[in-house]
């Protein structure tokens, strides 16, 4: 359901939200939600719905403007989110996610998102970023923002997510972004982040697993290279895919270089999956994504 009215909304100026919704599917929908938005004076500047032929469910992202305040339109939408046993919420267009990095060594992905940040190219805000590794602090440094470094072991492993889950809640997180961190996340607190969690790897798996993967698949001569950015589950590296790139490659192309154009990849497609997801264009059909692109 909707989150609650921030207090002090007036109405008064104009105002922009992204409504987003899934319920199952059935005649009528668009019509009734067009109908109660027109109820409460908004205009409709930007609609798509898709119904899963697989799950049966409907989904639906509406964009509008309108003088009335949030509470007015939720107070127009309530009745029909009851009737089609909606689940939904209504959000602030422009509004920044909170977002939590997490990375290892590799600096390519951090890097990206950090830049993108501060260009405004991405609609994040990134409070703090989490690493098992001191590698990437003069990273985090040059672009202001608090570094903490939390070392994982098998024995600190259960303390290390107690402290990551602390900092979500102490910096009201609503996504973290697993930027080539290079360690398994428990599947409890992979439960704890379902749908609120992206990570990014080379498209090559299940193959090629371990370390140096490129190395790897320059050995065995791939002619595709890529990249997987994905929903966070207890199956690893199995979540619901919300972007992938691949890259045409031959015979000629050295490992090291197979590296590099990977780096570049993985930030590219790491970044887009960020940016649908901010703009809440990304909803989870089972073990599926919705992209609304």
């Amino acid at each position: 359901m909707t989150q609650g009215v921030p207090a002090g909304e007036t109405g008064n100026a104009t105002s922009s939200f992204i409504l987003t919704l899934s319920c199952a599917d059935r005649p009528g929908i668009v019509h009734a939600v067009s109908g109660a938005l027109v109820a409460a004076a908004c205009n409709i500047t930007e609609s798509q719905q898709y119904g899963s032929p697989d799950t049966g469910t409907f989904f639906m992202r509406v964009a509008i403007t309108t003088e009335s305040s949030r509470a007015a339109v939720i107070a127009h939408l309530v009745p029909v989110a009851e009737a089609f046993g909606m689940t939904w919420n209504l959000h602030t267009e422009g509004t920044p996610a909170r977002t939590l990095i997490m990375a290892s060594k590799s600096a390519h992905c951090l890097n990206d998102l950090l830049f993108q940040q501060r260009a405004g190219m991405l609609p994040i805000e990134v409070p703090v970023i989490v690493s098992n590794h001191t590698d990437l602090a003069d990273l985090a440094a040059f672009y202001g923002v608090p570094f903490h470094h939390i070392p994982v072991t098998a024995d600190s492993k259960a303390a290390a997510e107690e402290q990551l889950l602390k900092l979500v809640e102490e910096h009201s997180i609503e996504l973290v972004v697993l930027a080539r961190y290079m360690q398994v996340l428990s599947d409890n607190l992979c439960s704890q982040l379902i749908g609120r969690a992206i990570n990014i790897h080379h498209s090559f798996l299940p193959s090629f697993k371990g370390a140096r993967p490129y190395h790897q698949a320059h050995a065995r001569g791939v002619k595709l290279i890529g990249a997987t950015a994905h929903y966070v589950t207890p199956a690893l590296d199995e979540g619901p895919i919300i972007e992938q790139e691949v890259l045409r490659v031959d015979h000629a192309r050295t490992a090291p270089q197979l590296v590099a154009m990977g780096a570049d990849v993985e930030s590219r497609t790491l970044a887009q999956a960020v940016k649908w997801h901010a703009e809440h264009r990304v909803l989870l059909d089972g073990t599926r994504t919705v992209v609304f692109n």
